[in-house]
This record gives C-alpha cells, sequence and structure tokens, in this order.
C-alpha cells in the first residue's frame, strides 16, 4: 500500500539525462500518520485512516479533534494480508516512493464558476455570419420531437470545475525525503496550495 497526502506547490522543470526538458509537478507531501485501522469485524470495511498537517496549537484543536488533531483526515482501502503490517501511530514519509514509480493523483478541479456551453463542453457555437442575428455563443435546440422534455444528463450552462478528479498513470521523476517533496511528470488537478492524494498502483 503507497499512499500520501500532500499539497500543491506548483510546477516547474528539469532535465533528463539525455538533456530533455520534462514538465513536473512539485508536491510538498507528508509526513502523514495512521490515526485508525478500519476492520471488517467493527467497520463492515478494510481500511487506513490517514491524518495530514497536524494542528500544533491546543486552542485551535476542537472538541472532536481531541484524538485526532490533523486538519485533514482521508481514508484508502487495503487489502485483507496488508493489515499486518501496519499500526496506529505509524509515519508516512514521501520515502515510500522512488523514481519511476506510476502513481495516480486525485484533486479538486479549478473552479470556474458559472459558464456558457463553448468553454464548458468545448460547443462550436452557431454562424457568426449568413443573417444570424441571435447569440453566436449558445448551444441551438435543447429539447425534442419525443419525449417532449430535456433529457437528463443533457450538456447545458451550468458551474464548470470545483469537482474531484483523477489523473492516473503519473510517473514520479525525483523524490526529496528531507524536505518531503516530491516532483510528479505532468499536471496535477487544482490550484497552488490544494490537497492532492498520491496512491501507488
Amino acid at each position: 500500500m503507497k499512499f500520501i497526502l500532500g499539497r500543491k506547490i506548483g510546477m516547474t522543470q528539469v532535465f533528463d539525462q539525455e538533456g530533455r526538458v520534462i514538465p513536473v509537478t512539485v508536491v510538498s507531501a507528508g509526513p502523514c500518520f495512521i490515526t485508525q485501522i478500519k476492520t471488517k469485524d467493527k467497520d463492515g470495511y478494510l481500511a487506513l485512516q490517514l491524518g495530514y498537517e497536524k494542528i500544533e496549537k491546543a486552542k485551535k484543536i476542537k472538541k472532536t479533534q481531541k484524538d485526532k488533531p490533523f486538519k485533514v483526515l482521508k481514508e484508502v482501502r487495503i487489502k485483507e494480508e496488508e493489515v499486518s503490517q501496519f499500526k496506529v501511530g505509524d509515519e508516512v514519509k514521501v520515502d515510500i516512493f522512488k523514481p519511476g514509480d506510476i502513481v495516480d493523483v486525485s484533486g479538486t478541479s479549478k473552479g470556474k464558476g458559472f459558464q456558457g456551453v463553448v468553454k464548458r463542453w468545448g460547443f462550436s457555437g452557431r454562424n457568426a455570419t449568413h443573417g444570424v442575428k441571435h447569440e453566436e455563443r449558445t448551444l441551438g435546440s435543447v429539447g425534442s420531437a419525443f419525449p417532449q422534455r430535456v433529457i437528463k444528463g443533457k450538456k447545458m450552462p451550468g458551474r464548470m470545475g470545483n469537482k474531484r478528479v483523477t489523473v492516473k498513470n503519473l510517473e514520479i521523476i525525483k523524490v526529496d525525503p528531507e524536505n518531503n517533496l516530491i516532483a510528479i511528470k505532468g499536471a496535477l488537478p487544482g490550484g497552488k496550495g490544494s490537497l492532492v492524494e498520491i496512491k501507488g498502483r
């Protein structure tokens, strides 16, 4: 089980041994702490609960956080044969990963607010010439002859972004255990400082 939480710092680039440029996203990951081990007998499923960003000031800790004083708590499923490898209080650092590992990264995409169909779904819009006097960046016909209603799932204007996104099969380029940094090839969802989940394959 390879899983860690982190904050997105930003993008930069590194060079490989052949001098080619590789775009990378730098993430400040961990350290995380195992706060709970969920079992089938008690909870109905197997999972580890990880805490990230420990709350240092006592006055900032709420009553419900006394046992788990962390800003972020996340769960990750594990297999039955892996349960014995972990115990509550164990620390998870970036050194569980190494360059060349393939990971899936999940995060919350940037919110774009209310957008039209051209930006939200990539519609081409209507003709801009030949006597068209209507709005050009519109979606055209919405309904149909049958069943005389708007079909569920129709692509229409609405709120764009601010949703959970998972980018799969990303390669880890560099790991810096001393500074808790990890460089992942390509772009990750979310803005600077947003929370990301890194899971090994």
